[in-house]
């Protein structure tokens, strides 16, 4: 029969220091990331609770009222389309709301936020720009539908934009901000507004 090796002895818990012990275990344990949920042909989205959940559905509802736009779901991301050519990338990944659009004519001006680099894949040499929005960073979804405006008709065929009419939608915010201001812009100069 073997005996014990010598050793410390440990003296027996008692019930006050095992609940301190789990209490310290549980203020240690970090909280658990939101998880992407997986939806149809495996595409991850921000989940309901996220706090990018409402601007991504709105830049989503934005992007499907293009004319002719679809939506599409490659390498698991969503994808917006105009006559098979893609417009829009929006991605949700581990936290992280990013933004891929084409921007012919406001690329350098876009690329000057902080939140904004040229996209991958030497993509961004021709134009496209990726947007990254994590932890508390608010996400400017007006600014963001007019750069879905510019890569839609960067993208769309321009037989196609001669037929369809300017689509010059506000959000919600920029409606709000004119009535408490009490002044639309109606395109007019000052000088031509005073006389």
């Amino acid at each position: 029969m073997a005996s014990k090796p010598a050793g410390r002895r440990r003296s027996p818990r008692t019930k006050a220091a095992k609940a301190v012990r789990s209490a310290a275990r549980a203020r240690a344990r970090k909280p658990a990331k939101p998880k992407a949920r997986i939806g149809p042909m495996g595409i991850r989205t921000a989940p309901k609770g996220d706090r990018f959940y409402p601007a991504e559905m709105a830049v989503r509802d934005y992007a499907l009222g293009m004319p002719e736009s679809r939506e599409d779901f490659p390498w698991g991301h969503r994808a917006f389309r105009v006559c098979n050519k893609v417009f829009l990338f929006l991605a949700w990944d581990d936290g992280v709301f990013s933004f891929t659009v084409k921007l012919p004519q406001s690329q350098t001006i876009a690329l000057m936020l902080a939140f904004t680099e040229p996209t991958g894949y030497g993509m961004g040499r021709s134009g496209w720009v990726t947007a990254r929005f994590s932890g508390r960073d608010e996400v400017p979804v007006g600014m963001l539908c007019q750069w879905i405006e510019e890569s839609y008709r960067a993208v769309a065929p321009k037989s196609m934009l001669a037929a369809s009419p300017s689509r010059k939608k506000t959000t919600r915010r920029a409606r709000r901000v004119t009535r408490a201001t009490g002044r639309a812009d109606s395109g007019r100069s000052r000088a031509s507004r005073t006389t």
